[in-house]
Formats: C-alpha cells, sequence, structure tokens
C-alpha cells in the first residue's frame, strides 16, 4: 500500500483540526500517552527560526504537526528529506560519506527502508550484524545531524526481492500481505526486532534522531493493530500511514535537472513541507537483491548522487531547494493566495503567502517546447521574466534580507538568507546566460559595492536595483551598507554549477558560510580558527564568512594561509588542491576452470535434497502427477538451482520438455548423461503481471544420445537428466509463484523419474542469505580470497574464443593490488567490454562478496564500493561465473578496472570483512 495519498480529510474538518497545533496522534503515531507530542499552545504557531540540527543530545524532545508543517519543539520543520537504502551500499563507512553528502546538499533528514529479508534468513533468526547493522547507521545519521524517518514494511517495495519479504515466507503458508494470521505472526515478529533498535534511537527520547516512522498498513483494522504493535514496542514517534493530515510526498523518479525542479516545485506550490527526494543515492542491487522490475544491478541511475556517490546534473535544483527551505523558514507556512497570471498563458503560476510575514512565493511551470518570456505581476509591478522550455522557476517577494531590507521581487530564485555575525546574506539562483535583476527595498540609502565587475545596480525611489549576467561556474558578490544601520548585506548571485560550491553550515559557536571546494562535510568553530573538512576534485579558492573574531582556517587539518576580504570574508591565498591523478592496475594473470560436475551421470548427489512433495504452499498449481519441483519448497531461495533426476525405463526416450519459471533475465541449461541437450531462456516479451516469465523448453535428443539409450536396454543403469536454472528474482507482488522446474514430460518412452535438487548452502555470517547461490564454483568456494586456483589453466574472459565454445559455467580467478593514497577518495568499477553477439549470463564476485549479475553482451560497469574493495595497499580477488550457451565462447570481452571518480577527502574507511575459505 502506498504511503503518500493525500488525507482524506474532508476540508472543514482538517481545517477545524489546523486551527491549533494537533498533536502528533493525527499522523497516528504518538502511541505512548507518556510521550505524546505537546502542543505548542493556543492559536497557530508563528513562522520564525527553524529548530537546530539534531542530535542525540540527551533531552527530550517534542514532534507535532498542524497543517501547514511538522512541529519540533514548537518550531516550525520543513522536512526535505532523500531516500537511502543502507542494504544498497554495503560498507557502513561509506554510508557517513552519502550522509554527509545529503546534509551539504540540503537535505535535513534521510528516509530509509529496511529490506526483511536482508536480515532474516530462516524463520525466527534475525541478524543486525556488519553490513546489517541498523544501529550502527541510525547512529551515524544522528552523528551527520539528519532526521531519520523509518520505513521497516514489512513490505517496502523499492525494486527488491519479494519487495522485501524473505524467500522463507514463500514456504510457510503466509497469505500475501494481507490479515493471515500466519504472515501477520511472523511480520509482527519482524517488526518487534526492528522496533527495539529503532526505539532506542528515537528522537523524542534524545538518544537519537529517528523523526517519523512509516509501515505497510494493510487497511483500517491494520492501521489499529500496528499503532498496538508500536505502542507495546515502545515507539512514540509519529506514524506515517495513508490518511495522515501531513501526506508523506514521494514524488517518482525525475530525468534531469528541470524535471526534477518542475515536480518539486510543484509540491511546493501546493504547500507541501513534507518532501521527499526518492532517490537521494540510488545504490547497488548486488547479490540476488534486485526484483524483475529492477533487473540492472544500477538502482535508480537518475539519482541525484549517482551509485559512485558522485553528484549528478540533477543535484543542482535539489540542492537549491533543500537549503531554501532549511535557511528560508517563510517557506514553512504558505498557503495558497489570490491568483496570478503571467501575460503569457504558456506560463502557469501558483501564488502562495506567507500570513505571518508577508512573504509571498510564485511557482511559474513551462511545459511548452519552447523558452518563454512574459511578464508577471509581483510586488506591485509588472515584471519581465523567462521560463526555459519544459522548466519551472520559483521566485519570492516580501523576504527579509535584514536591517529592514526586504526583496521586492527578483527574476531568479532564492537559495538562503543567513546572518554571519553583523553580516546579513541572501543568496541567489539561476541559469547560466540568464540576466538576473534584483530589487530590494531599502529604508534608507544604501552604499552598494560590487566587488565582481559582472554586477551592475541603480538606486531609485527606496530600492537597490541589480542587475547580473550569470556566468557557468561564477559567483557575483555585491555589499550593500549605509549610514543608519552597521549591519551589512551581501547579494550572492550564482548559476547552477556555482550554486553546488556554496556551503552553509551551522555550528554550536554560530553559523558560517564556505565558498569553493566541491564538498563541505564538517565545519566547526575552535577559538579564533574555523575547522572545516571536505573534498576537492580541482583546485579550488576557499572563501568562509564566519563570526566575528575568526581569523584562521584549517582544512581538512592542515592551515591554510587566508586573509580578510572586501565581502567580509576570510579567503585563502593559495587555491586549495586538487585531487592527485591515480592510474588502476590492468587485469592480469588471469586463470580458469569449468564446472557442471552435477551434469555427469556419475556426479555423486546423495547429499542433495529429495524433490518428492506433492503439496506446495505457492501461487503456482502443481501439476497434476507430478511432484514438487519449486525451488523455495525446499528451502533454495536465491541463486542457481541444480536438478538432477534418474529415468527408469527411458530406453526409447526421444525428446525431453521442460516447463519452468524464472525472474527476468533467467535461463534453463539441460544435460542427458553429461550430454548437452541445449540452453533456453524465457521469452523475452511481457511477463504475467507479477515478475515472472513462464516458459516451456523442449528438447529434442541428438540421433546418438538416442541410439545409446536404446543400446543400454536391459543394463540396468539409469540415464541421469540434469537441469541448471538460474531461477533469478522473486516477483514484488506475487512473491510465493514458483521460482525454478515446475515440471517434466517425456517423449518417446515413459520412464519413472526421482528428482532431487540442490542450491545455495547455508548463508554465511558475513555476506547474508541474498549473496549467494547454488553454482559449484560458489558451494565449493572457488569465489572466495583464500582458494586455491594453481591448478587452473592460464585464461582470460576476454580470450575466449570459438574454440572454447561449451554448454555451462566457466570460472576466471585474478588478483590486483590497489594503493590509493589515504587522502584520495576514489570510486573503482569494474569495466566489461562487451561481447557483441554473446548472450552469456555473468556474475561478478569480489572478496568474496556477489556484487551483481550481467546479461547479454553489451558493456556494463559495476560499482565495485570502498570498503569490500581494498584500496590502500591491500590484495583483492576477482571471480567471475561466466555461463554460456554452447553457441557462445565463455567470454566476456575486455575487463579492466575503471576509475568513475576521485576527490581529496573522503571519509575513513573499514574493510569490511571477507566470507571465509572454504574447502572443496
Amino acid at each position: 500500500m502506498e504511503l503518500s495519498r493525500p488525507s482524506r480529510l474532508g476540508r472543514r474538518a482538517f481545517s477545524a483540526l489546523a486551527g491549533t497545533t494537533v498533536l502528533g496522534l493525527a499522523l497516528g503515531g504518538s502511541v505512548s500517552s507518556a510521550a505524546l507530542p505537546y502542543s505548542a499552545g493556543p492559536g497557530p504557531v508563528p513562522t520564525g527560526p527553524p529548530p537546530g540540527p539534531p542530535g542525540a543530545d540527551g533531552r527530550r524532545h517534542r514532534v507535532a504537526l498542524d497543517r501547514h508543517s511538522l512541529l519540533v519543539d514548537g518550531r516550525r520543520l520543513a522536512l526535505w528529506s532523500g531516500e537511502l537504502h543502507p542494504f544498497r551500499l554495503p560498507s557502513p563507512s561509506l554510508w557517513r560519506d552519502v550522509l554527509q553528502k545529503m546534509r551539504a546538499y540540503g537535505h535535513n533528514a534521510v528516509s530509509v527502508r529496511l529490506a526483511w529479508n536482508q536480515h532474516s534468513p530462516a524463520p525466527g533468526t534475525y541478524d543486525f550484524t556488519g553490513v546489517r547493522d541498523l544501529g550502527l547507521f541510525l547512529r551515524t545519521a544522528a552523528e551527520c545531524a539528519l532526521y531519520v524517518v523509518v520505513h521497516p514494511g514489512p513490505y517496502i517495495g523499492a525494486g527488491v526481492d519479494a519487495g522485501g519479504l524473505p524467500g522463507w515466507l514463500t514456504a510457510v503458508g503466509a497469505g500475501d500481505r494481507s490479515t493471515d494470521p500466519v504472515y501477520l505472526r511472523h511480520a509482527d515478529e519482524w517488526l518487534r526486532r526492528v522496533d527495539a533498535i529503532v526505539a532506542r534511537h528515537q528522537f523524542t527520547r534524545g538518544t537519537g534522531t529517528v523523526l517519523l516512522y512509516r509501515a505497510d498498513v494493510p487497511g483500517r483494522a491494520g492501521l489499529d493493530r500496528l499503532r498496538a504493535r508500536l505502542r507495546a514496542d515502545g515507539i512514540e514517534v509519529p506514524l506515517l500511514h495513508p490518511g495522515s493530515p501531513l501526506a508523506w510526498e514521494e514524488p517518482e523518479r525525475t530525468r534531469d535537472a528541470a524535471e526534477a525542479r518542475r515536480l518539486h516545485l510543484d509540491r511546493l506550490a501546493r504547500g507541501s513541507t513534507l518532501h521527499n527526494v526518492r532517490m537521494a543515492f540510488g545504490g547497488t542491487s548486488w547479490g540476488w537483491l534486485p526484483a524483475p522490475s529492477a533487473p540492472s544491478p544500477t538502482y535508480d541511475p537518475t539519482a541525484a548522487i549517482d551509485e559512485a556517490r558522485r553528484p549528478t546534473e540533477k543535484l543542482a535544483p535539489l540542492h537549491q531547494l533543500g537549503h531554501l527551505l532549511r535557511h528560508v523558514p517563510d517557506f514553512t507556512r504558505m498557503s495558497e493566495a489570490p491568483a496570478v497570471r503571467a501575460a503569457d498563458a504558456r506560463i502557469r503560476v501558483r501564488h502562495l503567502a506567507n500570513p505571518d510575514t508577508g512573504a509571498h512565493a510564485y511557482v511559474l511551470r513551462n511545459d511548452s517546447a519552447a523558452d518563454v518570456t512574459s511578464t508577471l505581476p509581483m510586488g506591485g509591478t509588472d515584471v519581465e521574466v523567462t521560463v526555459p522550455a519544459r522548466d519551472a522557476k520559483l521566485l519570492a517577494t516580501g523576504l527579509r534580507l535584514g536591517a529592514g531590507r526586504r526583496l521586492a521581487y527578483a527574476t531568479v530564485q532564492p537559495m538562503l538568507t543567513t546572518s554571519v555575525g553583523k553580516l546579513d546574506v541572501a543568496a541567489f539562483v539561476g541559469r547560466a546566460g540568464e540576466m538576473a535583476h534584483l530589487v530590494v527595498d531599502c529604508p534608507d540609502e544604501p552604499w552598494p559595492t560590487r566587488l565582481d565587475e559582472e554586477a551592475a545596480w541603480a538606486f531609485d525611489q527606496g530600492r537597490l536595483h541589480v542587475s547580473v549576467p550569470l556566468k557557468e561556474d561564477r559567483l557575483t558578490r555585491v555589499r550593500v551598507r549605509s549610514g543608519e544601520t552597521d549591519r551589512t548585506l551581501l547579494l550572492l548571485l550564482a548559476d547552477d554549477a556555482a550554486s553546488l560550491r556554496l556551503w552553509p553550515y551551522e555550528t554550536p559557536s554560530g553559523r558560517i558560510l564556505v565558498r569553493g571546494p566541491e564538498l563541505l562535510r564538517e565545519a566547526a568553530l575552535d577559538g579564533a580558527t574555523v575547522r572545516l573538512t571536505g573534498d576537492t576534485v580541482d583546485e579550488r579558492e576557499l572563501e568562509v564568512w564566519a563570526p566575528p573574531g575568526i581569523t584562521d582556517v584549517t582544512w581538512n587539518g592542515a592551515r591554510v594561509q587566508s586573509g580578510l576580504g572586501r565581502a567580509l570574508s576570510l579567503m585563502t591565498v593559495w587555491p586549495l588542491p586538487g585531487v592527485p591523478g591515480l592510474v588502476l592496475p590492468a587485469l592480469e594473470g588471469w586463470r580458469r576452470r569449468p564446472e557442471n560436475f552435477e551434469a555427469e551421470p556419475g556426479y555423486g548427489d546423495e547429499g542433495w535434497t529429495v524433490a518428492d512433495r506433492r503439496t506446495s504452499h505457492s501461487t503456482t498449481p502443481v501439476p497434476d502427477g507430478h511432484p514438487v519441483l519449486f525451488a523455495d519448497d525446499y528451502g533454495f531461495h536465491y541463486g542457481d538451482v541444480w536438478y538432477r533426476a534418474r529415468l527408469t525405463g527411458a530406453s526409447g526416450l526421444t525428446s525431453v520438455s521442460l516447463a519452468y519459471r524464472t525472474g527476468a533475465g533467467g535461463l534453463l541449461m539441460a544435460w542427458l548423461d553429461g550430454e548437452p541437450l541445449g540452453t533456453h531462456r524465457p521469452g523475452r516479451g511481457p511477463d504475467d503481471g507479477g515478475g515472472t516469465w513462464a516458459a516451456t523448453a523442449d528438447f529434442r535428443l541428438p540421433e546418438g544420445l538416442r541410439a545409446s539409450l536404446r543400446e543400454r536396454r536391459g543394463e540396468g543403469t539409469s540415464p541421469v537428466l540434469a537441469v541448471l536454472v538460474r531461477r533469478t528474482q522473486h516477483g514484488q507482488d506475487a512473491y510465493r509463484a514458483a521460482r525454478g522446474l515446475v515440471s517434466a514430460r517425456f517423449e518417446g518412452a515413459s520412464p519413472d523419474v526421482s528428482w532431487r535438487i540442490m542450491g545455495a548452502a547455508a548463508p554465511d555470517p558475513v555476506r547474508g542469505p541474498l549473496n549467494h547461490g547454488g553454482l559449484y564454483g560458489e558451494r565449493h568456494g572457488w569465489h572466495l580470497p583464500g582458494h586455491d586456483d594453481g591448478a587452473w589453466e592460464p585464461g582470460s574472459p576476454a580470450a575466449a574464443g570459438d574454440g572454447d565454445r561449451r554448454q555451462g559455467v566457466t570460472w576466471y580467478r585474478t588478483t590486483f593490488r590497489l594503493d590509493v593514497p589515504p587522502e584520495t577518495d576514489a570510486s573503482v568499477g569494474l569495466a566489461l567490454g562487451g561481447a557483441p553477439g554473446r548472450d552469456v549470463r555473468v556474475q561478478v564476485f569480489l572478496n568474496g562478496w556477489n556484487m551483481g549479475a550481467h546479461a547479454g553482451g553489451a558493456p556494463r560497469t559495476l560499482v565495485l564500493p570502498n570498503g569490500i574493495l581494498r584500496t590502500r595497499a591491500a590484495a583483492n580477488t576477482l571471480a567471475l561465473a561466466v555461463l554460456a550457451d554452447g553457441d557462445t565462447p565463455p567470454g566476456t570481452g575486455p575487463v579492466r578496472l575503471e576509475l568513475l571518480g576521485s576527490a581529496a577527502g573522503g571519509v575513513p574507511v573499514e574493510p569490511v570483512a571477507s566470507p571465509g575459505r572454504r574447502r572443496g
């Protein structure tokens, strides 16, 4: 059930609730009377400064809401959340990296979904350690001064196998996310385990920054039951659900910066103050994590921060809007105002106003294919504005700029207003190439000073007019003084690129503003020194606006020479250094070994599970007269599955038909007495609507094999049919649909058939249940760093030629060493160069971790996250498992390491444990 639907309260009833502060119970989430968010008093809460950055400060806090916004300790808070899935970044050290970036780029909250299947390999078994350490993530978010919105499901969607439900749930008779008692019993246990951790990190208790709780709520009865569940578990922060007075804004993904701007400004125009960007960081669907709807290892390639942890071009509007909501409190209580129309009807206008401050906002949207220039009445003046094609703009009037000065109007968007000592700073942003016009109402005649050559100004009838042509990656500064006040106004005008190097930061000792580096992670005031931590890519000048008395600057622990500039800032004498060049090693010394021992008739399968069940909890019917062959029924929920069948009385056999079901990218390979019958892939058409592809593989036996079966008549030996199924993922909305073989049909003979099945071994405690599969090499540790491959033959995946064609699995291994300097954060990927015409399946293992699958012969780059990737003077083991159909050489084309991005800075990275060595 989607949790972002608007409230169904009637307008009159809703307005009655909104007249005064509504307790958190209106969110359905204040589940403990001892922890109800307190009312801020009679009447609406006025607009004012937002609450300070959150942290685990040991003090009780109050959380409430009215129809305008959340209220934290009686102050209005516009929530600007970004979604991050910790399970898609399997390196806890890098959680801090991404969380710090999110905060720097304007987010004040992180929304996290928790995948049940990541933590529970079997009923009653739960693991919150290592890359699954929820407590560590919540502590890190608090240390990064971010609120947390927790969504533990049980169902989370999110492009995850079965929507996050564990594989074992398919085999215990639990109904589909309903009031089924079996499902509820297991779901309650999951929530109880999660809540025990979340309760210790609630913002209301002062022990963390968990601010809101979301959950999968099946109907009104389910909501009442969930409230009782949370009350019993000690959850006291508000619960978000479809009937919440403040709707959880979770817009669809956007493709580019213009679409992101249109979408989020549209939400703002409707008065929303509870925003979520999905995704702020997409990450990687490694191992067997992805659902059929998201078969690529890259999850949301349009995310503002890509899976290599680099900013994308879509980030600028989100950065600007996040800081606007944080630093311009007028936007926490905006209501619809009388309609305003542009002269050109192609520009649609939404007009909002804040009754407390007198500020107005105008959201302009242009859905046409051409840039539109028109006039718009703002602040009593018809102002000429331009909105680019299929883009949007936010303009404002009446914003307070300090010392009695107010914004009359501007043709560019406000980004922030802040005060640093006796300096009032206002930043505005627009597109490069645009002429920015800014008009300020001044109570007395100003003394403007142009600090950069682009700016021009004039003063007329109490208004200061400033014009600036916005240039690419250029900040223009204008200083405004007067004889009637000792406060100085500094106007900053930037294009999108320059805005991404403008960093406001709140310290316990005062606010600062930093310009220049690619990222500001942390700032602290220490006596007369401001200590800054961050990243640079290119050489950058550093400019800091800090409180009085600050005379020195350090950057990443080193003092930098600086002096006082004309903009009343500390300016470095020399630029900050950029990141040094980095050369990655070539991947050489490959060794290879084929497997498929399971296909041989003499292979010992005595330890395999006998597949003889007659009933199943799957929604897929069991064919009459056939045993259950579904992999989930025998405990094999992820990865590849092998079947072996002994056929008694098969001497006249002419063909075999195998019905099977997989998710996206599945396939089937079959052998009879070690002779390949062929490879089959599900059709490339649509699935059944639930993420399942059903197919039947028809194999006619070669004449030589048929003759061999006839010759064996009476020998008392039974031929062996071996089948490898790449079963892939469970559907999100039909997770109980079968995976693996469904049935087998034979022509020319009616043999008695006895089946055995083998899949992944029990998950190790390091990688968890979704990171291992049933290939022979996986079961015997061929992918692990400690495996002895000395007896393997030399051979590269790039050199596999026509003479190597064979059906089945071929493994390749090599090692490489990285020595990235400690002060450099390098993001490295594995580039599979592609092999045109080769329809192969490639599984990539790094230091024992399954980093994802690649299907087909197109080029592909998989991100290798630091932590799993050893970057500091350390060796790494890379293994590839290549599945080829016999008509295709078992290779990948060129394979190389690729530098996806690097910066001088980063965070300390602890190595992620590798799974232990297995013998075999």
